[in-house]
């Protein structure tokens, strides 16, 4: 489970969740709740998420906001305690679409609201680091 030190509540679940999803979908690979009997460990802490408007209607509205998600990841062999690929300061950045008034830009209350945003949020941000690390090898 990556460690969150966001303020968003259970941002990491989502996150690790679809990180493993996207492991499973990409190989022959086990996956393991806990680092016990594992080969390899992947450590990660969501250092910050943010929202900001990036497109907005007639009214001035925003329409469009772009999230910012900081993290620390490090993927280690546990056989041979070494870093296999790590990103100490990995940014990920996307614009969502959005259907009602925007809360401003608590991102708290906005994926609190538009929990769509943070699953497609998740869900880049795994096919990224995954894709990062397996390009390492």
């Amino acid at each position: 489970m990556f460690t969150n030190s966001t303020r968003v509540f259970e941002v990491e679940q989502t996150l690790t969740q679809r990180v493993r999803s996207e492991f499973m979908g990409r190989g022959r690979y086990t996956i393991l709740p806990q680092a016990t009997g594992a080969d390899a460990v992947l450590i990660g802490e969501i250092t910050g998420l943010s929202i900001a408007p990036s497109g907005f209607n007639s009214q001035q509205q925003a329409t469009r906001y772009a999230a910012t998600l900081t993290a620390k990841i490090e993927f280690r062999d546990l056989r041979s305690d070494k870093v296999l690929w790590s990103n100490p300061g990995l940014v990920f950045r996307e614009e969502y679409e959005v259907t009602t008034v925007a809360p401003g830009t608590d991102p708290t209350l906005f994926f609190g609201q538009n929990t769509n945003a943070l699953d497609r949020l998740a869900t880049d941000f795994a096919k990224t680091v995954v894709s990062a690390i397996m390009e390492a090898f």
